[in-house]
């Protein structure tokens, strides 16, 4: 995104924004940064937390479950290293 990009002004509790500076300052990053690093580690945690729950709910219909890593299987790509 770099520095151009266009920002909003947001309100955080005075502890948060001491963790967030904090978490900047030790990782030699600006706020917004930090901040931006924050969002995606949250929507990835988040993502991950939805594909494991759907994978243990296919996990319970042993049908699906077998469907599910024949086709795995099927698609995969060799990656060479073995």
């Amino acid at each position: 995104m770099g520095n151009a990009a266009r920002t909003t002004t947001i309100r955080i509790d005075a502890e948060t924004h001491a963790r967030l500076v904090e978490l900047g300052d030790a990782s030699n990053t600006s706020l917004i940064d930090t901040v931006r690093q924050a969002a995606e580690a949250l929507r990835r945690q988040r993502f991950a937390r939805q594909v494991s729950a759907e994978l243990a709910e296919l996990r319970r219909d042993p049908q699906a479950w077998n469907a599910y890593l024949a086709e795995a299987d099927a698609t995969s790509v060799n990656d060479g290293l073995s």
